[in-house]
């Protein structure tokens, strides 16, 4: 399952002007955020270890906790569409082009938390107004990451055990037709030409 939140839309006034909005807007990164900063540090200092921007899997996720079979990503609001969000303003300027990127980044997001979960990987989203109120999201990130990773230990073993089962059904499958095959080999004489025909059709 997904650990995610999902809040009401809430439209606020966009008082920037266009030039204001663009120098805003190409100035963001990327990468190296400061709430991404601030979750690795949190991270590390409780002892965790971790890896970023993972290209192999799905979405590149900032923050990639094997053993833990958890990803993590620090959404930037706007970027992401953050729903009641304060961060979330559309601007005033080309505003179907603003509303078409972001419903495209939403769908873009979703497509990748159900590859991502499909893969058995555990999903954390920490936003970036959830670490301007207070400290609690990084604080509770441990049992959060914990948690998650006993489900994933929980989820793992049930599938060992199908497997298991599979496996024993097919073994016990192939000695039921073993059997069978030797009981009619020593009850009846089978043509040689016959046998061999069999053989080749296997």
């Amino acid at each position: 399952m997904t650990d995610r939140t999902v809040f009401r839309q809430t439209t606020m006034a966009d008082r920037m002007t266009p030039e204001q909005r663009h120098h805003c807007m190409s100035s963001i990164r990327g990468r190296d955020t400061r709430p991404e900063l601030a979750v690795r540090r949190s991270l590390f200092a409780e002892g965790f270890r971790y890896r970023l921007n993972v290209k192999a899997l799905p979405g590149t996720p900032d923050i990639v906790l094997h053993r833990y079979h958890t990803v993590i990503f620090v959404n930037g609001c706007f970027w992401h569409g953050h729903k009641g969000c304060r961060h979330f303003v559309l601007p005033r300027t080309n505003r179907q082009f603003w509303e078409d990127k972001i419903r495209r980044n939403r769908r873009r997001d979703n497509a990748v938390y159900a590859r991502l979960e499909a893969l058995g990987w555990k999903i954390i989203v920490v936003w970036e107004c959830e670490l301007e109120k207070d400290a609690a999201v990084l604080k509770e990130l441990p049992s959060r990451i914990r948690r998650l990773s006993a489900e994933y230990d929980k989820e793992a073993s049930e599938r060992r055990r199908l497997r298991n089962i599979r496996k024993e059904e097919k073994m016990a499958a192939a000695a039921r037709h073993s059997r069978i095959e030797e009981e009619v080999s020593s009850r009846y004489r089978i043509p040689r030409s016959v046998v061999k025909v069999s053989e080749e059709s296997d």
